[in-house]
């Protein structure tokens, strides 16, 4: 008998039936609401007089248009106090757990939800952001969706999907020093295309994923779907269990044991059939940097930017040398900067913020750069300054702020001015994703983040290590 992979198992043990369209009524395990997707689907609940279905299993917080900085209430932006008002509204009358501003367990979605324990092994979870997939770092399906099918979550707790086909990218080998998840990611999406994952579900495997701890696989899965994939995941180890031991909305006790039994029994078979295999070794990776206006337009620092005809895409290459002002066949190396982003709900953990300030440690911002550096949560914020790191960004002149997504979309005050260049360590890199339609952004791992910010240009962080 065949093997099966775990996106087989899960899929199987959620399916509700099969609907007239052909495509399969998928029960949700856990529904994450923010302030952005919803107040449409709460007011069409209204309409219907319908309630949500699963409180125990809708859980809200607000993130990506709270400020950083200056949060006295109402907020400056009048339409981030609206849409915060609005949540704030729907969460009370229908009853639905909030994190707040005034919570230990505000911060962004994907932050919060594994913090929490929320997020667990065998899940279906659904959330109305398209980075939802860095759930699946916990080998959950993980599925970012538009507001009405937030809407249907609310009301149904299912969602009607196609069932996905199921790629294995396997990473062999071990990385080299100062490469990092955020270099990982970024080189298989350069190799498989924005469009690859397309109709896929990544598997992502082999000696360096199985190396990772878990801040590096959310890391990872989180930017599945800039690669095209709906879904990203790792199978669930013992890396993942001693993970969720002690959090807040994990089993306990002999609970816990039974709850562990069953997420190796969710696992990808040994004999599991994919529908296609990569294989990648993790010495061929080096620290990368995109250079155009998607996540695929990407080289290693010691690499020049591509010719446009001797490029995968040449249009897309012409398209995004016009936007970004570079010269074909230049080094990334060097590349001047003017802000300095490190933070989303990609690169905002404990174990980014470390690798950042290792780099800052005795060093100094280059004058004239600005320099963020924001927790994806309350509770990184909290760590964070327990072990005195916010004071090691402060005295290298980064600003350390409050939990948010921040300048990753700029739905806040966190924004790019006219032709600024800003290094990130965000997860898109689209024309005016950071605020300013002349903007631009380049995207890279937090340590390279730092490192350029004390430069005031990109450099190679393997000279600090």
């Amino acid at each position: 008998m065949a093997g099966r992979t775990l996106y087989d198992k899960i899929w199987e043990s959620h399916s509700v039936g099969v609907l007239p369209t052909g495509q399969t009524q998928l029960f949700i395990g856990l529904h994450l609401i923010h302030e952005i997707t919803t107040a449409p689907a709460f007011d069409m609940l209204r309409e219907k007089g319908m309630d949500v279905a699963f409180l125990e299993r809708t859980f809200a917080t607000v993130d990506h248009i709270v400020p950083t900085d200056i949060r006295t209430r109402p907020f400056l932006d009048p339409e981030a106090e609206e849409l915060t008002q609005a949540l704030e509204k729907n969460v009370k009358q229908f009853g639905v757990e909030f994190f707040g501003l005034d919570s230990m367990n505000q911060g962004i979605v994907h932050v919060i939800g594994p913090q929490l324990g929320l997020t667990q092994p065998g899940m279906t979870l659904a959330c109305g952001d398209s980075h939802t997939s860095t759930h699946g770092a916990f080998g959950t399906l993980a599925f970012g969706i538009g507001t009405s099918q937030v809407r249907d979550v609310l009301a149904t707790q299912t969602l009607a999907m196609d069932k996905l086909k199921v790629r294995r990218i396997n990473v062999n080998g071990a990385l080299g020093t100062g490469v990092y998840a955020k270099d990982v990611i970024l080189s298989i999406i350069r190799k498989l295309g924005v469009s690859g994952g397309k109709g896929f579900a990544y598997e992502y495997g082999g000696a360096v994923i199985d190396r990772m701890n878990m801040e590096e696989r959310m890391t990872l899965c989180n930017m599945s779907i800039e690669g095209g994939a709906l879904v990203g995941y790792v199978n669930p180890d013992q890396t993942t269990f001693d993970y969720l031991k002690g959090r807040r909305y994990v089993p306990s006790g002999a609970a816990f044991d039974r709850a562990v039994n069953y997420w190796k029994s969710v696992a990808s078979d040994s004999a599991a059939i994919y529908d296609d295999v990569i294989n990648m070794e993790g010495k061929d990776i080096e620290p990368t940097v995109t250079w155009g206006i998607n996540p695929g337009q990407s080289v290693g620092i010691s690499e020049r930017l591509p010719i446009p005809d001797e490029y995968a895409d040449p249009d897309g290459a012409r398209k995004a040398y016009e936007h970004m002002g570079w010269q074909p066949g230049a080094p990334i190396l060097g590349t001047p900067i003017d802000v300095a982003f490190i933070g989303s709900c990609t690169n905002s953990r404990m174990t980014d913020f470390r690798a950042a300030a290792k780099i800052a440690q005795g060093r100094k911002v280059k004058a004239g750069i600005r320099a963020l550096v924001v927790p994806g949560s309350a509770e990184v914020k909290k760590l964070a300054e327990a072990e005195g790191l916010h004071e090691v960004f402060k005295q290298a002149g980064f600003q350390w702020r409050e939990a948010g997504c921040s300048m990753c979309l700029a739905m806040n005050p966190d924004k790019l001015n006219g032709r600024e260049i800003c290094a990130s360590s965000s997860n898109r890199n689209f024309i005016g994703r950071q605020g300013s339609p002349q903007g631009r952004t380049l995207l890279m791992s937090p340590a390279m983040v730092a490192a350029a910010a004390l430069n005031g240009k990109v450099v190679d962080v393997r000279q600090y290590e």
